[in-house]
């Protein structure tokens, strides 16, 4: 897909897509500090995003997400409107899982966009001909072909919610101001996740312990 887009003509160098191989901490320091976004799009309830969508918090990065994981404590201490929220709620996803009611092929009927980029993975068009290679994460999506519930993650449902909230980002980010202060209100919001904090709440809540005061003779230090 990097092959494809990387060289589309229309794009001319205001878009590149980098696979970065062998992530490690080393690289995670460079990409943190450099990123003016953080997207974090798991599907509400299905993932339990991790650490470095604080990591890219605490260096300034708005998140761009849905509310899961961490991005929901995220939202709470820096506020929505000091990030890009979209998408299904935990509570939508799972009354749909519980109840039914998800069809995703009415997505791709009825929605022009959904069903160019979906028809792109069985067409060629990013495989150089291969119409088979990206085949099994069309079926995925419309059929039960290579999943035993089509759209497991109900990727089509948040996929005009999830290009909604990019337009908003571009938006944003024309706005150096409005920016700005949403990058330090980010950073200036982010002591929640503080070691100390995490640690002590692990203590108090999952662990049950009670903590060890160690008394020491302050003239032992004297002599010293």
């Amino acid at each position: 897909m990097a092959e494809v887009i990387n060289n589309d003509a229309s794009i001319n160098g205001k878009l590149k897509v980098v696979f970065i191989e062998d992530y490690r901490v080393s690289n995670a320091e460079i990409i943190f500090a450099a990123s003016d976004v953080s997207e974090q799009i798991s599907t509400a309830s299905k993932e339990a995003s991790g650490t470095g969508n604080m990591k890219f918090m605490l260096n300034g990065a708005p998140t761009l997400g849905t509310m899961d994981g961490a991005n929901v404590e995220i939202v709470e201490e820096v506020g929505e409107e000091n990030a890009f929220i979209f998408g299904l709620s935990a509570d939508e996803v799972i009354r749909y899982e519980n109840q039914g009611g998800y069809y995703p092929m009415d997505y791709f009927n009825n929605d022009q966009d959904i069903r160019r980029v979906l028809m792109q993975l069985i067409n060629g068009e990013y495989s150089h001909g291969d119409m088979n290679l990206f085949r099994e994460i069309y079926d995925s999506l419309l059929n039960t072909n290579s999943s035993d519930r089509a759209d497991t993650y109900f990727i089509l449902a948040d996929f005009k919610p999830y290009a909604e909230a990019q337009r908003r980002v571009e938006e944003a980010y024309r706005d150096e101001k409005r920016w700005a202060k949403m990058a330090i209100l980010n950073m200036a919001s982010s002591g929640k996740f503080s070691s100390d904090r995490t640690i002590q709440e692990y203590v108090d809540e999952l662990w049950h312990l009670d903590k060890v005061e160690i008394k020491v003779d302050p003239q032992s230090f004297e002599s010293k």
